[in-house]
C-alpha cells in the first residue's frame, strides 16, 4: 500500500508532519500500517482488514480494547473536573486512586509498597525512582552513594537517567549517558537455556555480578540497582531461577536499594498481579505505567516501600520532603480511567488470569522448536519471545519480514532484533491464541 492508496475521505492527513517514534519513518512511509478502531482483542485497519492485536498494543492493553466502562468513566470526569494540580492543592480521585493501587501493590510476600508517586509514563517512572532513590540515601545520612547500576540489555525507557542505566547499544549510543553508572551482565544465554520450558535453569550466578561492582566501587557510593524482573522490550528475556532471590540478597548486605522495572510485567502480564510477587521477591522500590489505565490515558505509578517513603518525612513539616513531579502527576481524568481499569481487572480476575492460559499458550509454540531458523523460544506467563537466526550481513531483517507478513494475515506483533515478541490481551480465549500461533508459525514456516 502507498499513500495514494489509501482510502480517500475528507480532510485526510498527510504522512509527513508526524515524526513518528521507534520508527523508521521514510520505510514506515512508503508502506503504510494504518489501524482505525479497536474492540475485544482486535484492530482494523483504514481499509477494513481484521488484525489481532498479538502484542497488546505496546505491552499495555491487558484487558482489551474499546472498553465501555473506561470510556464512560473518562467522561464523566472530563465533564466534572477535567484538570487540578497536585502541587499543595489535589482532588480526591488521586488519593482514592493511590488508595486502591495500595490495596493491590507488589510486595514479594512481604509488607506491601503501598506509598504511590504518580507519573505519565513508564519513563518517568523509572526517572522519579532513580531520583528517589538518591534522595533516600542522603536522606538516611549516605550522601556518598551517587552511583546506579543497571544491567546490559535493559530497557528502562529513554530519559537520559533510563537510557544511561538501560543496556540497549541503539538507545545509548547517539546520546551522551549520565556519569556514575555501571551494568551487570544480561542473563540471556543460549547456549544453555535454549527452549526452556518456563523460566531458566542456568544463570543465578550472575546475580553475584553485584557482588563483583560492589567490590570495584566500594558499596558506600552505590544507591541503587534497577533491573526488569523480566526484560520485554531487549527480546523477552527471563530471569534464571534463583537469580532474583541472589540479587536482593546482594543488595540488603550492602544496603544498596533494589529497583524491580515492571512497566510491562505489572498488573498481571506474567500470571500475577506483579512478577515480584510471582517470583516471591520485595524490591524497595517499583516502576509501572502501560497497563494502569490500559493504555487509555498516559500514566504511570512508583510504588516504594513505607521505609523509604518515611525517611523523607522529617524535618519541619511546612518543607516540602522530595524536590519532584509533574504537572499532570495524579491528572484526574488518567486517575478516574485507572479505576475503572482496576474494576475490570478486579470483577474478571485478570491479573492472574494468565496463569490460567498458560496451557493453551505453550501449545501454540510447540511447533516452533526444530523450525528453520528458529534458534529459541522464551514462554511465560502471557509472554512469548521467538529469536531467529539473523541473516549474514542484515541483522533484524528477517524478523521485520516475519512482521510484515504477519501484519498482512491479520496479526500485529512486535520485534526487536531478530526477536519476535508476543503478549495479547489477557481477555485472549484459547481459540484466539490458536489463531495467533498458527498465523505466526505458518509466516515463520513459509519465510523459511
Amino acid at each position: 500500500m502507498t499513500i495514494a492508496d489509501l482510502p480517500q475521505r475528507p480532510n485526510a492527513p498527510s504522512l509527513d508532519a508526524f515524526w513518528m517514534p521507534f520508527t523508521p519513518n521514510r520505510r514506515f512511509k512508503a508502506d503504510p500500517r494504518l489501524l482505525a478502531s479497536a474492540k475485544g482483542v482486535r484492530y482494523e485497519t483504514v481499509d477494513g482488514k481484521s488484525v489481532l492485536d498479538g502484542t497488546s498494543g505496546l505491552w499495555c492493553v491487558n484487558a482489551g480494547h474499546g472498553r465501555e466502562e473506561i470510556a464512560t468513566a473518562v467522561e464523566r470526569q472530563l465533564r466534572t473536573l477535567d484538570f487540578a494540580p497536585t502541587f499543595n492543592v489535589c482532588h480526591p480521585i488521586a488519593f482514592e486512586f493511590a488508595e486502591r493501587l495500595a490495596e493491590i501493590a507488589p510486595s514479594g510476600g512481604g509488607e506491601k509498597l503501598d506509598r504511590v508517586f504518580f507519573t505519565n509514563s513508564g519513563s518517568e517512572s523509572v526517572e522519579t525512582a532513580l531520583k528517589i532513590a538518591f534522595a533516600y540515601q542522603r536522606a538516611i545520612g549516605q550522601g556518598t552513594r551517587t552511583r546506579v547500576i543497571g544491567r546490559e540489555r535493559g530497557y528502562h525507557g529513554v530519559n537520559f537517567g533510563g537510557v544511561s542505566v538501560g543496556g540497549m547499544l541503539n538507545n545509548r549510543r547517539m546520546f551522551p549517558t549520565l556519569p556514575g553508572v555501571d551494568h551487570l551482565r544480561h542473563t540471556h544465554d543460549i547456549a544453555k537455556n535454549a527452549f526452556s520450558d518456563g523460566l531458566p535453569e542456568h544463570g543465578a550466578e550472575l546475580a553475584d555480578d553485584l557482588e563483583r561492582l560492589v567490590q570495584l566501587h566500594g558499596a558506600e557510593t552505590i544507591a541503587a540497582v534497577i533491573v526488569e524482573p523480566m526484560a520485554g522490550s531487549t527480546g523477552v528475556l527471563l530471569p534464571p531461577k534463583g537469580y532474583l532471590k541472589r540479587l536482593r540478597e546482594i543488595a540488603t548486605r550492602h544496603g544498596i536499594l533494589l529497583i524491580f522495572d515492571e512497566v510491562i510485567s505489572g498488573f498481571g502480564r506474567l500470571g500475577a498481579p506483579f512478577a515480584s510477587d510471582l517470583f516471591g521477591v520485595r524490591p524497595d522500590i517499583v516502576t509501572t505505567a502501560k497497563a494502569i489505565t490500559n493504555g487509555v490515558m498516559p500514566m504511570g505509578a512508583v510504588f516504594a516501600t513505607r521505609e523509604v517513603h518515611n525517611a523523607f518525612m522529617t524535618g519541619p513539616e511546612a518543607m516540602i520532603e522530595l524536590f519532584h513531579g509533574y504537572t499532570y502527576s495524579g491528572h484526574p481524568v488518567a486517575c478516574a480511567a485507572g479505576l475503572a481499569t482496576l474494576d475490570i481487572y478486579e470483577r474478571e480476575g485478570l491479573l492472574t488470569r494468565a496463569a490460567s492460559l498458560e496451557t493453551a499458550w505453550a501449545k501454540a509454540w510447540e511447533g516452533l522448536k526444530g523450525a528453520r531458523n528458529v534458534i529459541d523460544v522464551r514462554r511465560f506467563g502471557l509472554v512469548v519471545g521467538i529469536e531467529l537466526a539473523p541473516r549474514e550481513g542484515a541483522p533484524g531483517e528477517r524478523a521485520y519480514d516475519a512482521f510484515t507478513e504477519a501484519f498482512r494475515r491479520g496479526l500485529l506483533v512486535r520485534v526487536t532484533g531478530d526477536v519476535i515478541a508476543l503478549s495479547p490481551p489477557l481477555i485472549v480465549e484459547p481459540e484466539e491464541i490458536a489463531e495467533i500461533g498458527s498465523i505466526l508459525t505458518g509466516v515463520i514456516d513459509d519465510l523459511a
